[in-house]
């Protein structure tokens, strides 16, 4: 295992204790997970582990060792079995992979949002009818079979780390508040993503990070996601930001401005939502404006890419800024085809 980065310490200006603890999640691929430190009048000493990683690779031994220095620099004992509860801000495997590893070590009370409560419990069958969805949304985009054969493939390669597990409570059962953390549902990246606020800190999961524009799929793949949730959870969570100091996210630096962060964001998605219309005076598939957004990319990045401009493309069908193209070959035809898009006339 390679050296990790140092844990970082936070504390909110009552005096919690926050450490950033550092998980490679998949190979030069980093994630956080947060251990919080809070008295609370009911419900005691709470020792809270934000999110596990994923449970690939090194990432549980990360975390392990995360909890360890964290335990050195509290001078308190804090092992797996001495966590009190386990809060998941949003059900993507990045997050979710270590309660596989976490959960046989430990009693303490894991809770998650109504709406990704199934990316837990009834996890595998999640996973087919996302790729089942997906392979008809590649079909449609322009993938050529043998490419959506191989993003399937990529799909589902690190799914099968994770198996379904119990939860103990979800959020709203709960009045959307543990002791002294608050949760704020904000769908868009995840159906059921939450933000955490623990007085004047914010864990944000991945509903805003800074540097990049958290991924957005369509939400004809999953429910409670889509480009329209995500822009409208940016404006609730802008309407709470007053007084939140430090937000602290699943990746990347510490975001010290959040409503501008919040502003950025958004404006990156504007800005991809005009270049997907001026394109799109021509007919095009979502391959091709995926390639015309981001360029020629890799891997798993293809597959993200496809994504991120079927949820540009389907905002703007949706508010009847574009129409098919091909409608009449699509009406013909019993299967799936690849669709082009167009704008429409004004």
């Amino acid at each position: 295992m390679v050296d990790e980065p140092e844990i970082r310490s936070f504390e909110t200006d009552q005096g919690a204790q926050i450490y950033q603890l550092p998980l490679e999640a998949f190979p030069g691929f980093w994630a956080y997970a947060y251990l919080v430190l809070v008295d609370d009048n009911e419900l005691g000493r709470m020792r809270v582990l934000i999110d596990t990683g994923s449970g690939f690779g090194y990432s549980n031994d990360y975390l392990e060792t995360g909890l360890s220095k964290a335990a050195a620099l509290s001078n308190e004992s804090i092992g797996f079995n001495d966590l009190t509860h386990i809060f998941i801000t949003h059900g993507h495997i990045d997050h979710i992979g270590g309660l596989a590893f976490v959960r046989p070590k430990s009693r303490a009370s894991l809770g998650v949002h109504e709406l990704d409560k199934r990316n837990l419990t009834n996890y595998e069958e999640r996973i087919s009818i996302v790729a089942r969805r997906l392979e008809r949304f590649f079909v449609e985009a322009g993938v050529t079979p043998k490419r959506c054969e191989n993003l399937l493939e990529l799909y589902q390669l690190n799914k099968g780390l994770f198996h379904s597990i119990n939860v103990d409570f979800t959020y709203e059962a709960v009045g959307m508040q543990v002791g002294p953390f608050e949760f704020f549902h904000v769908p868009g990246h995840c159906a059921g993503h939450v933000v955490i606020r623990l007085e004047d800190i914010l864990f944000s999961g991945d509903h805003v990070i800074n540097s990049i524009s958290p991924h957005q799929a369509p939400e004809h793949l999953t429910l409670s996601t889509g480009l329209e949730h995500y822009l409208s959870s940016l404006d609730a969570l802008e309407a709470r930001a007053i007084g939140i100091r430090l937000t602290l996210p699943g990746h990347n630096e510490v975001v010290v401005d959040l409503p501008k962060r919040i502003a950025d964001i958004k404006n990156v998605h504007l800005e991809r939502l005009e270049k997907v219309i001026d394109f799109l005076s021509e007919p095009h598939t979502i391959v091709e404006i995926s390639m015309y957004l981001f360029g020629e990319v890799q891997g798993y990045n293809v597959l993200l890419a496809l994504e991120e401009a079927g949820a540009h493309v389907e905002y703007l069908y949706q508010r009847g800024l574009l129409r098919i193209e091909n409608l009449a070959e699509l009406e013909k035809e019993v299967t799936p085809i690849a669709i082009q898009y167009h704008t429409n006339p004004e």
